[in-house]
């Protein structure tokens, strides 16, 4: 539902920020006349913080979310928005200190009350703030911050005075030591002034701002990489009344992201990067199951020993046939524009936008292609990496020319790049190495790659002796 969201933006310049006495007054109509209830607004603003929480962070690498609720309509959001999240994939935490008994919607139970339930009908935890551990960043992939909303004003009271200072500790950690929560902030970062944004310049600093019905006007003064709007409900009354500015929504998308959506790092995209045991139990049925001798199997992990990259060249290698392709649409290109579109891919949630296919073909002119993942771009090449005593690096030594293909289904787009081939230095190589999570390391040097094995066994057997090999933190040697 949600994952063209981000693909759609628009520049935060041209969109309306409301006041404080102005949201609150959309809020009355909202609940007045035009007949919205409580829940039904919260639920529309808990669906949407999920969703665009979901559009950036997979629960693949961000998995453990800590929503930090308060005891108004913002909490309530985040409530909400934890219970989608579990049925996302993610395994949500919920600290709410102080659970008002203040119905919020007569002849109903609390909604609060019937939040919680249905919370912990899906076994989600509540964790009182006293059993909090002491680091955040030990426990816990992303934060909820939902702690207070643009009603409020003032000076943040006890407890929530204290779990702000521990979302405001993650900031000052050594990031180069360790992976930090991300922190999400719902509608208003808190601790902020509704209109005059952090005051005091020691404000929370989320990673995602996810506004809801309009932005405020404290959102101009957001400098984070993921601003969202939420909350697909507003009426054309309403949008007549106030002149609101709001970008359209995708598709069916709950979700819409304001701005340009920030620069992708291609070499960090690893998901395909992993050692043969650690997606086990995605294997429906082992090959060597259900074969026997004389059959074999090939196993194509991935070995990043040998990079190559595409020689120097004004449209990305020399002489080469470079098409942007788009339904029945063709055009020469740029790399400014293949990251244009690779940018797109990303931010509309597509699987591994990364993933292209290699066609090569030996002195024998017999063609072969394979799924590989680019490591990199810029105005001299594209960058992959492979192993030299592979079959692709053998056939690029006798013919070193190659044709790349992206397919991004989703967008009904694909790029074909086809040009010469040379390696990038043994330095660089060495470099992206050991830049990758050590597992993947071990897992890329137990693979042979396009080699003959007896059976997954092999694999493991190998991988477990490299693992008690460099068992003791030093170097892999590739």
């Amino acid at each position: 539902m949600a994952s063209r969201a981000g693909f759609s933006t628009q520049s935060s310049d041209s969109i309306s920020y409301l006041l404080q006495k102005e949201a609150a007054e959309i809020d009355e109509i909202l609940m007045g006349p035009l007949g919205f209830s409580v829940d039904q607004l919260m639920e529309l603003a808990g669906l949407s913080v999920a969703a665009a929480i979901a559009e950036v962070y997979r629960p693949s690498e961000y998995s453990r979310v800590l929503a930090i609720c308060g005891p108004g309509n913002n909490g309530g959001d985040g409530l909400v928005a934890a219970r989608h999240l579990h049925h996302f994939g993610y395994t949500p935490f919920i600290c709410y200190p102080k659970r008002t008994a203040k119905p919020l919607y007569t002849g109903l139970k609390c909604l609060q009350v019937a939040d919680i339930l249905q919370l912990e009908s899906l076994g989600v935890p509540f964790i009182p703030v006293e059993d909090l551990p002491a680091d955040l960043s030990n426990e816990f992939d992303i934060v909820v911050d939902a702690m207070f909303g643009f009603s409020f004003s003032g000076t943040p009271r006890p407890p929530f005075d204290e779990l702000i200072q521990r979302l405001l500790s993650l900031e000052n950690h050594d990031k180069t030591q360790k992976e930090l929560p991300i922190i999400v902030s719902i509608d208003i970062p808190s601790g902020w002034h509704v209109e005059e944004g952090d005051t005091t310049g020691e404000g929370i600093k989320p990673d995602m701002l996810v506004s809801l019905t309009a932005p405020k006007l404290c959102a101009k003064k957001f400098c984070g990489p993921h601003h969202f709007l939420g909350g697909r409900f507003v009426p054309p009354s309403i949008v007549d009344k106030y002149k609101l500015q709001l970008p359209p929504y995708p598709g069916s998308s709950t979700c819409v992201r304001i701005g340009k959506a920030p620069k992708i790092d291609i070499s960090a995209l690893r998901e395909n990067y992993i050692s043969p045991e650690f997606h086990e139990e995605e294997v429906e049925a082992d090959p060597f199951d259900q074969v026997q001798p004389p059959f074999s199997f090939c196993p194509c992990l991935s070995k990043p020993h040998a990079p190559l990259k595409g020689k120097k060249g004004k449209k990305l290698l020399p002489g080469p046939t470079c098409l942007l392709i788009w339904g029945n649409r063709m055009l020469l290109f740029t790399t400014e524009m293949f990251r244009k579109w690779f940018d797109n891919a990303v931010a509309a949630g597509l699987k591994e936008p990364n993933a292209m296919a290699l066609s090569t073909s030996g002195k024998d002119g017999k063609p072969s292609s394979r799924m590989v993942l680019l490591k990199g771009v810029d105005k001299d090449g594209f960058v992959w990496y492979t192993n030299y005593e592979s079959r692709k690096a053998r056939e690029l030594s006798e013919n070193p020319c190659a044709t790349l293909l992206f397919y991004w289904d989703g967008l009904n787009r694909q790029v074909r790049v086809e040009g010469s081939v040379q390696k990038v230095s043994g330095e660089e190589s060495e470099q992206y190495f050991h830049s990758r999570p050590r597992g993947s390391q071990i897992g890329a040097l137990a693979s042979k790659q396009s080699s003959v094995i007896a059976g997954r066994d092999v694999l493991h057997q190998e991988y477990r002796e490299l693992e008690a090999k460099f068992s003791h933190g030093s170097a892999l040697q590739i």
